[in-house]
């Protein structure tokens, strides 16, 4: 192992453990960024880290920006502002499959799928994040009913501009880390990673699991709440949020591969 992948480590680790301590991962969540980091270190090193940060660092600030307005959202959604294990790999695994295979196959196909990737999880981010703190109710996009903020498969003007504004920061850093990344394609990685984020939506609206409290009322996400297990109300059981985070930044990623191809 040699000194630069060693600092890289332990760089890993400090932001993992004081990521936990902020409050931004539970415990679960740090040790699974740490081998999310390691794997983005052996493939793409201090850039692809540094790419990875952006997205680590923004995302934590907009979970905690204006916190108390965004309870009734929390009631809604399966996870809350400390990302665990299986929220850290939703977002993080594509990325970090794309870095080890460019460390066993080097091509910058895999730099492509690795940026895009960070686009889409970047996007689908600042979309929830800033959206829920829109004034106007978010429209689903199966029915194009305004429901209440939080429901999968909504959007807003304002979570729409956020996502675009996410998937265009990764975009552009991504240009100044690699020359391998052209001017033109900071427009496209956007499109890409906003690409992304319509899957999201689109796959929470029709296939996302959801579920009724038995208590009061409420539809959401979890599947406990107000201290009872609730009700199966709609969508397909195995297909949560995270499951649909995961397979909306895999086709995202996909089509980085392909506009990579065709450039």
């Amino acid at each position: 192992m040699d000194n630069h992948f060693l600092l890289q480590v332990i760089g890993i680790v400090a932001v993992a453990y004081s990521g936990h301590r902020l409050r931004s991962l539970t415990k679960t969540g740090a040790m699974a960024t740490v081998i999310i980091g390691v794997a983005v270190a052996m493939g793409f090193e201090y850039r692809g880290l540094g790419l990875l940060g952006v997205f680590f660092v923004t995302s934590s600030l907009w979970s905690k920006f204006k916190r108390n307005q965004k309870s009734s959202v929390e009631e809604k959604v399966q996870k809350g502002e400390e990302r665990d294990h299986i929220q850290v790999l939703a977002n993080g695994s594509v990325a970090a499959m794309a870095s080890i295979l460019n460390v066993f196959f080097p091509s910058d196909i895999w730099l492509y799928v690795f940026v895009a990737a960070i686009c889409s999880a970047n996007a689908d981010t600042w979309a929830s994040e800033i959206g829920s703190l829109s004034k106007q109710r978010p429209i689903l996009v199966s029915s194009f009913q305004r429901v209440d903020a939080g429901t999968s498969g909504a959007v807003s003007l304002l979570g729409t501009l956020a996502a675009l504004g996410g998937s265009l920061l990764i975009a552009m850093v991504s240009y100044e880390f690699w020359n391998e990344i052209s001017f033109k394609s900071i427009l496209l990685l956007t499109l890409v990673g906003f690409i992304g984020n319509l899957f999201d939506t689109i796959f929470g609206a029709v296939f996302q699991v959801s579920y009724i409290c038995r208590v009061c009322g409420i539809e959401t996400e979890k599947t406990v709440h107000c201290h009872e297990k609730t009700k199966y109300h709609k969508g397909i059981v195995f297909c949560n949020n995270d499951f649909i985070n995961f397979l909306s930044i895999l086709l995202a990623s996909i089509l980085g591969a392909l506009l990579f191809v065709y450039l």
